[in-house]
């Protein structure tokens, strides 16, 4: 019985449900299977094509052999061309193969095989109608995977070359996209090495996710290294990355921490722009927030920062994060930051230690944003032999 108009709706949009190749190639031949019987499967090009069958739904026993539906398919025809692979002598095993063609290009074929009798012309236009709607959203998945490729390696590269910090300084930074996606957005982390023995650190988030996003963390990370090689206090460090920022209408606004460590004096000098603040966490493993005064975010124009200066001791940590590590939908900010400074550190772990039980703890890779964090802890100097 042909499929009716609701039929053919209702089984559209149960397949393509994800932007993953692999499940819609499940939900297209578990669609085909179910209406027709017998079994479906896919042979795919592009990606190991035709060496075996995948996404089998019902008795993988009735598909014939890959070597003769490769036959079949082997001579030349055109994208939207079915073939039906014949019985042969002593093998009854035949099936219908039909193309995957989205944007005049094939991604391989729909298997249908049920006995030896070829399918009447209502199911192969079903078969037609449910390879057309596959087909298009493999396209998608093939091109969302494509670009992340890109992004995703774009961002690696640029987090795989921070700048170096200062001997007298061991950092440790983490940064984890959200979820199982390499389609990040612009958090990054940062160390500038300054004149006598000082170290900037630096943690930044750009609004979004995405391509954009990414291509706008450059511009700020550029500009950041730029305008702190010139040695300014953090506070002006941020007024200038404001006023680049401000100057381009098309940049998207980003957070910014900044955190000036001088090991000599055995001081940390702060300043924000629209971030969270940064916790320091003691030899014993205790946590506290260190306030910093609240200014906006990169790129608004409207200036205004400060800085706020403490001590920092032999022993202590320091850690700056963005908001990705914390916030949970629907929860207060204030209660997030202290279920982190609550976690509970091991008396004297070093940085290293200290992030992975903040990435253990805080099932960080189940956030729902993106994640960079960076702890970073004076070292102890050298006694002199005597």
């Amino acid at each position: 019985m042909p499929a009716g108009p609701a039929e053919l709706r209702a089984v559209a949009a149960g397949i393509g449900t994800t932007l993953d190749e692999d499940t819609t190639c499940a939900e297209l031949t578990r669609a085909a299977a179910a209406r027709l019987g017998g079994a479906a499967a896919v042979l795919r090009r592009g990606r190991e094509a035709g060496t075996a069958y995948e996404a089998v739904s019902g008795d993988r026993d009735l598909l014939p052999e890959i070597r003769r539906v490769a036959a079949a398919l082997r001579p030349a025809a055109g994208p939207d061309e079915d073939r039906w692979v014949a019985p042969e002598p002593g093998d009854d095993r035949a099936a219908l193969c039909v193309p995957l063609t989205a944007g005049g290009h094939c991604h391989g074929v729909l298997v249908c095989a049920r006995g030896a009798e070829p399918y009447p012309p209502p199911e192969t236009e079903f078969l037609r109608f449910l390879a057309e709607c596959a087909a298009s959203h493999i396209r998608h998945a093939r091109e969302h995977d494509a670009l992340s490729g890109v992004i995703g390696k774009l961002q690696r590269a640029l987090l795989a070359e921070p700048g170096r910090p200062h001997p007298n300084l061991d950092v440790a930074i983490r940064y984890l996209p959200v979820g199982n996606s390499t389609l990040v957005g612009g958090d990054w982390c940062e160390t500038v090495r300054l004149h006598f023995g000082r170290t900037l650190l630096v943690v930044g988030d750009v609004m979004g996710h995405g391509l954009e996003a990414a291509v706008d963390m450059t511009a700020y990370r550029s500009a950041l290294r730029y305008i702190a090689s010139a040695d300014l206090p953090p506070h002006r460090v941020l007024r200038q990355l404001d006023d680049m920022a401000a100057e381009e209408p098309d940049r998207r606004p980003a957070t910014c921490l900044l955190a000036q460590v001088d090991p000599n004096r055995g001081m940390v000098t702060l300043a924000g722009a629209g971030h969270l603040p940064p916790l320091v966490i003691d030899p014993q493993g205790r946590a506290t927030r260190l306030p910093v005064p609240v200014g906006p975010p990169l790129g608004t124009g409207f200036g205004g920062y400060e800085p706020a200066t403490y001590r920092l001791a032999p022993g202590q940590t320091l850690v700056l994060f963005t908001d990705g590590l914390v916030e949970r939908r629907g929860e207060d900010i204030d209660r997030s930051l202290d279920r982190l400074a609550g976690l509970g550190f091991g008396a004297a772990a070093g940085p290293e230690e200290i992030l992975d039980t903040v990435v253990g703890r805080l099932d960080v890779r189940r956030a729902e944003d993106d994640v960079a964090v960076l702890a970073a802890r004076l070292r102890p100097r050298s006694s002199p032999v005597g």
